[in-house]
């Protein structure tokens, strides 16, 4: 079976916030925005973080309808 991957990237002036995780992984990954969010000594804001969020969601969603549907007999 193949392993996919999703990547979020974000560009804010020189810095570069890059994840990539997997369907299985969505929630650490909103989890890991917050606590980013949270430390002062990045740039990554609450802001940012519902933006991303919000991304990861929207992939979720895209990923469910281009699925094939699974027939069972």
């Amino acid at each position: 079976m193949r392993r996919e991957f999703n990547v979020l990237a974000l560009i804010k002036g020189n810095e570069r916030y890059v994840f990539v995780y997997d369907d299985d992984s969505r929630q650490s990954l909103i989890d890991a925005f917050r606590d980013q969010a949270a430390d002062p000594r990045l740039t990554f804001s609450w802001f940012d973080a519902a933006v991303m969020s919000d991304k990861a969601r929207e992939q979720a969603r895209s990923a469910e309808q281009d699925a094939p549907v699974k027939l069972r007999f």
